[in-house]
């Protein structure tokens, strides 16, 4: 079948393997069921900013207009800085986005995607959040009222942990071997007095499996910046990234409001 429109990144559905399905358009396409059969994604060389609509020649935090990019809550400095998120204390580029973003339940978790990492979102991301990264396994290690607090925890945390997933060995199913759980009651010890009273020992590790068969050895990254026309067999989709034959991949979200054609 051929569907056309601007898409969005894959949502997911954890079950026994995580089940994928694919917003284009005003469909929603479901992939799982199309791994080892043949599929074509092909830019039609028109970018839509996912804040305001308007067309942009590049995109900006996967998928804003520079004026948005600059401007719109969703792009503001706490996404990628939660320490600074000032919400609670009354400031933020919008508060009403801030009062559903920002000053909602958080957690703080240790995840292992492709090395051991520490991260937060809000408590109703999970599991999507640990999904979107790829990871394999992941345990909560704090809950918060707002987001700076979790920001803080993981801030401190970030002198032990990494915060990034190495991409490319999270593609190729490379993973550490850590005691998720020892290692969660190891973090919880070295936070000061008084950010322990927001965290829990009593979490247990959920382990998330992801429909691919045979991990690459070696990856080759498409983007539509570079070519418009994806195509190959479906071999498998873990975090945000469609695996091909001949080692492809691509990033779905880095391409959200982009508009393209895809043939299933």
């Amino acid at each position: 079948m051929k569907y056309k429109g601007n898409i969005s990144k894959m949502k997911s559905n954890l079950s026994n393997e995580v089940e994928y399905s694919l917003p284009i358009g005003n469909d929603l396409v479901e992939l799982s069921s199309q791994i080892n059969k043949p599929i074509t994604l092909n830019f039609l060389n028109q970018i839509n900013c996912i804040a305001c609509g308007k067309i942009t020649k590049k995109s900006f935090g996967q998928g804003f207009c520079y004026n948005c990019f600059a401007s719109a809550p969703e792009a503001s400095e706490c996404i990628l800085h939660p320490e600074k998120c000032q919400a609670h204390l009354g400031i933020s580029r919008n508060m009403d986005w801030a009062e559903k973003h920002c000053l909602q339940a958080h957690i703080v978790y240790l995840a292992i995607s492709s090395n051991l990492k520490v991260g937060i979102t809000r408590k109703s991301q999970i599991p999507t959040r640990w999904i979107d990264q790829g990871a394999s396994h992941a345990i909560v290690i704090a809950e918060t009222p707002n987001r700076h607090i979790a920001g803080t925890i993981e801030k401190f945390l970030m002198q032990f942990y990494s915060d990034k997933t190495s991409w490319q060995a999270m593609l190729k199913g490379k993973s550490v071997d850590v005691d998720l759980k020892a290692e969660a009651i190891t973090a919880i010890n070295k936070l000061p007095k008084e950010l322990q009273k927001y965290t829990d020992t009593t979490n247990e590790v959920l382990d998330i499996n992801f429909p691919i068969n045979e991990y690459p050895t070696k990856i080759s990254s498409l983007s539509f910046d570079k070519t418009s026309i994806v195509e190959g067999v479906l071999k498998g989709i873990k975090g945000q990234y469609l695996y091909l034959n001949d080692n492809q991949v691509i990033n779905i979200r880095k391409h959200t409001g982009y508009l393209i054609e895809m043939d299933v």
